[in-house]
């Protein structure tokens, strides 16, 4: 199986298949492809596998595209942002941001991942549930904006935005903590509260957040008023 990502700020993946191979992805994700692939749409892991892929942001639903002969087949982003692309090996995890996953070689398990910190659960934006992809297999993912990775060391810890942080590998904490200071607090812009990852291990950042794009556009909309 080969891939390419193309574009800039709106990518796509387009991945070459030889007979026999296939990918998958949520209901609706597939943008075009050439002829010589079967459709297959179900519920990937039965009824329960489709109630926690709902839970993390994707479909129940899931299609996958088998190539007879070789084919091609693209996958477009649905915001203005990256691809990530994962090589996993057996049983390597990474834990993403709801609605993030983009698509997968036959093989990867998409499943979901709690929150074990409390904190973290209830402030850090995204909620108890995040998702988490698991190899073996090739895996894209979809970020806002640009893609800034930080490789984190034993005990090194990030102060992040909490709508910042895309992804993570599992050895990684994320917490939040409380800003110190009632003034940083009020007047910071920041919030209250702020999330910290803690090493080891990676962490992919994204520099513009879909909340933070809607709330910028928020002061631009329209207000309606009554005309009674």
């Amino acid at each position: 199986m080969r891939y390419t990502v193309s574009g800039t700020t709106l990518q796509v993946v387009e991945i070459e298949l030889e007979a026999g191979e296939a990918v998958f992805t949520e209901s609706g994700g597939m943008s075009w492809m050439s002829e010589n692939i079967e459709m297959d749409t179900g519920v990937k892991g039965g009824l329960f596998g489709g109630l926690k892929r709902k839970m993390s942001g994707e479909s129940a639903f899931m299609t996958t595209y088998r190539a007879t002969a070789p084919a091609k087949i693209t996958f477009g982003s649905e915001f203005i942002g990256k691809v990530i692309d994962l090589d996993l090996e057996a049983g390597k995890s990474v834990v993403c941001q709801k609605d993030s996953f983009m698509c997968a070689q036959e093989g990867v398990q998409l499943d979901i991942h709690f929150q074990k910190k409390l904190g973290a659960g209830l402030l850090g934006g995204e909620g108890f549930i995040l998702q988490k992809v698991t190899g073996p297999g090739l895996a894209f993912l979809e970020i806002d904006g640009e893609i800034v990775e930080k490789d984190l060391a034993q005990g090194e810890k990030l102060k992040v935005d909490p709508g910042y942080v895309a992804a993570f590998e599992p050895s990684v904490t994320y917490d939040m903590e409380r800003i110190k200071g009632i003034k940083n607090m009020l007047f910071g812009g920041e919030g209250i509260f702020i999330a910290t990852v803690t090493g080891p291990g990676k962490v992919w950042l994204q520099t513009m957040p879909r909340p933070t794009v809607a709330n910028s556009l928020m002061k631009y909309m329209p207000v309606g008023r009554s005309t009674g």
